[in-house]
């Protein structure tokens, strides 16, 4: 069942990039965006995690933690953030139980691979309710950072 503006946001611990646990309840009294992207290494997830890097002080001074969410392996997700310089932890949903909690996968995706996330993002407010929900079914598209940025500015 598809997530709404002004559900109670899925709790999950994950491993990051840096092979430690990270959960959501760690960022409780924050204002957080989850942006999940298929896969490592690609064009459009690149270009997505690129932005989010390079506006990061947008996002900093609208009291806003980013995190990235993927299927991908923790060691995977390292090389990523190391060779992108990425600045937001990077977490792996390798077992897909957050992206089923979020309803963001694709049943098949791309050269036969199969249970992989939908590019989505979901803003979380500082009580861990979902303020913002975006799942695009085209992994070519972007989130619409603008609105993203809206709804932060709103909740101050």
């Amino acid at each position: 069942m598809a997530l709404s503006i002004g559900d109670k946001a899925p709790t999950f611990s994950l491993t990051s990039d840096t092979k430690e646990t990270v959960n959501l309840t760690d960022y409780q009294g924050k204002n957080v965006v989850l942006l999940f992207f298929p896969l490592a290494f690609t064009g459009v997830c690149t270009t997505e995690l690129c932005t989010i890097r390079d506006e990061k002080s947008e996002y900093d001074a609208l009291d806003a933690e980013v995190i990235g969410i993927s299927i991908d392996s923790p060691f995977v997700l390292e090389e990523f953030k190391k060779q992108q310089s990425y600045n937001m932890p990077l977490l792996s949903d390798f077992n897909r139980d957050v992206s089923v909690a979020y309803d963001t996968l694709y049943d098949t995706f791309v050269l036969g691979m199969n249970k992989v996330s939908k590019r989505s993002a979901f803003v979380i407010d500082k009580k861990g309710v979902i303020k913002y929900a975006e799942v695009l079914e085209s992994a070519g598209d972007l989130p619409n950072f603008a609105a993203i940025k809206e709804t932060l500015s709103k909740l101050g």
